[in-house]
């Protein structure tokens, strides 16, 4: 870019090499305000993502909005991780993820599943096809009758908050039946004599189990329309580490997959927010970086 701009031989690798340590250094703050704008936003999206590190795995998590997106480096990936990054033990907002057990953890927040990545309609999908369940077809209908019920009321009042309390009661019913009808179809398995441990469950079984658990979880979207029927927003947001690990294989050093993930972070924020990248690079370098807007 820059030989075709300007016509001038590409930096060395020194150069770049110092252009990334000042970058990273230079946003730290501005990193810190991304997290602050996040831990004050009224719904995070929430995702995490594998990445290879010098021969090893390590994890990205992502927490972002329309507006902010924060990459955060960690060994681990459950809730060590999201600990040490610092946004979510003080999010007080609602979480939409993916059932993850790390962010299950945090009870100072609510919590919304995503109908599409918690993978409840594929394996609905799979027990009414492959084993004829009739009740998993009829849940995975009522989930999207629900989705166009909220698109539908969204368009005839902007200003709608939530499906009617009318709504909101036949909709209730109707999932109660079918987590009734899909325990009957997916009886408990039968004790095992001799054996240690609990008997191990089916598929069909497990689902079941956890959509009635995570009932409130699953249909928040119908009582809040700030949330969306899926996540997303985060999947979209995680789909650039995928690009860079695509491109380059893996990081030679943590401190290089630190130094990108800050950088993005900041450069995506930018573009959210409707900034001029060349722009905001240029400002981290005159200590005049672009500063997000965040919550009030």
């Amino acid at each position: 870019m820059l030989i075709d701009l300007f016509g001038r031989p590409a930096p060395g690798v020194g150069t770049l090499h110092s252009a990334l340590g000042a970058g990273f250094e230079g946003l730290a703050g501005v990193e810190e305000r991304i997290k602050e704008g996040l831990r004050h936003s009224e719904v995070g999206h929430l995702d995490e993502t594998g990445l290879r590190v010098s021969e090893r795995r390590m994890w990205v998590h992502v927490a972002c909005t329309a507006t902010l997106r924060h990459y955060g480096l960690h060994s681990k990936r459950g809730s060590e991780a999201t600990e040490e990054i610092g946004i979510l033990p003080s999010f007080g907002g609602v979480a939409m993820h993916d059932g993850w057990a790390a962010y299950r953890n945090y009870e100072g927040c609510s919590h919304a599943l995503c109908q599409r990545s918690c993978h409840h309609l594929r394996e609905l999908t799979f027990l009414e096809e492959e084993h004829k369940q009739r009740w998993a077809g009829e849940m995975k209908k009522l989930l999207l009758r629900i989705e166009r019920s909220v698109g539908e009321a969204q368009a005839k009042d902007p200003w709608a908050r939530s499906l009617s309390s009318e709504e909101l009661k036949e909709h209730e019913r109707s999932y109660r039946r079918l987590i009734k009808s899909g325990l009957q179809a997916n009886p408990p398995p039968a004790e095992r004599r001799g054996k240690r441990g609990p008997p191990k469950q089916s598929k069909g079984r497990n689902l079941v189990e956890r959509l009635g658990k995570d009932r409130e979880w699953v249909l928040r979207f119908m009582h809040d329309f700030r949330l969306p029927f899926d996540n997303n927003q985060a999947e979209r947001d995680v789909r650039m580490i995928k690009v860079k690990q695509k491109i380059s294989g893996s990081f030679r050093t943590e401190r290089g997959a630190e130094r990108f993930c800050r950088i993005r972070s900041y450069i995506s924020t930018v573009r959210k927010q409707g900034g001029n990248v060349l722009g905001a690079l240029e400002g981290v370098f005159k200590a005049k970086p672009f500063i997000p807007a965040i919550p009030g």
